[in-house]
């Protein structure tokens, strides 16, 4: 075999690498839940079991009585053994914002911290901002100004700025306030700052932006 042909034999396409990462996928359930991957793999031989820990959370003025794993983050309890589900897991690692729920009316990533930290704590998710027939100030203007597009980020984005408008109210200066001792003045560079931390990936910022200052009294 010349060098020719070997390299020929032996070269990689991108459609041989991919058939070739499918097929060990299928035999061994690399990542897939329930087939026998890592994913659903049983504990290891001498790891500790689960810690279940009985808590109750007071979620939108209301108090539930939960048996939850030591580990649950504040966002798996709220979406999976309370069906709020409004709280959305974007990242599941703080950066993006779209689990931002408000506790004792500051604004926090629901991921980040665990249920059992908040045993007693009044806890409001974007279910209890508003209904239906009554929204929130900051919903309806978000409605008006078309803050959203696929609307995934949105009750994060929501609760944020619930939680951003209560900051400045408290004259809380962001990174972008020029005279410390004065009280905050709105702008649009303040607003963007101060929502830095909720991601819309559909890019509705000017929108988004335009709802807080609705809402702030800014004339538009």
């Amino acid at each position: 075999m010349t060098d020719t042909t070997r390299d020929t034999a032996f070269a990689l396409t991108r459609r041989t690498m991919v058939e070739a990462c499918a097929a060990t996928a299928a035999v061994t359930g690399l990542g897939i839940p329930g087939a026998g991957g890592p994913a659903s793999a049983a504990p290891a031989p001498g790891d500790p079991a689960p810690q279940m820990m009985p808590m109750r959370l007071t979620v939108n003025g209301t108090p539930h009585d939960l048996i939850l794993d030591t580990r649950t983050t504040l966002l798996d309890a709220l979406r999976e053994h309370l069906d709020l589900n409004g709280s959305k897991k974007g990242c599941d690692h703080g950066q993006c914002g779209a689990c931002t729920v408000l506790v004792g009316g500051r604004r926090i990533n629901a991921c980040l911290t665990l249920a059992a930290m908040h045993e007693g704590d009044a806890i409001t998710t974007i279910e209890g901002l508003g209904t239906e027939a009554a929204l929130h100030p900051l919903q309806a203007a978000f409605l008006h100004h078309d803050g959203y597009q696929c609307g995934y980020c949105t009750p994060g984005q929501i609760c944020s700025a619930v939680g951003m408008l209560a900051e400045v109210e408290a004259g809380w200066p962001s990174h972008v306030t020029g005279d410390l001792t004065a009280k905050a003045v709105l702008t649009d560079a303040e607003i963007r700052e101060r929502m830095s931390g909720n991601i819309c990936r559909c890019s509705a910022y000017p929108n988004i932006v335009a709802a807080i200052r609705d809402v702030a009294g800014i004339d538009l």
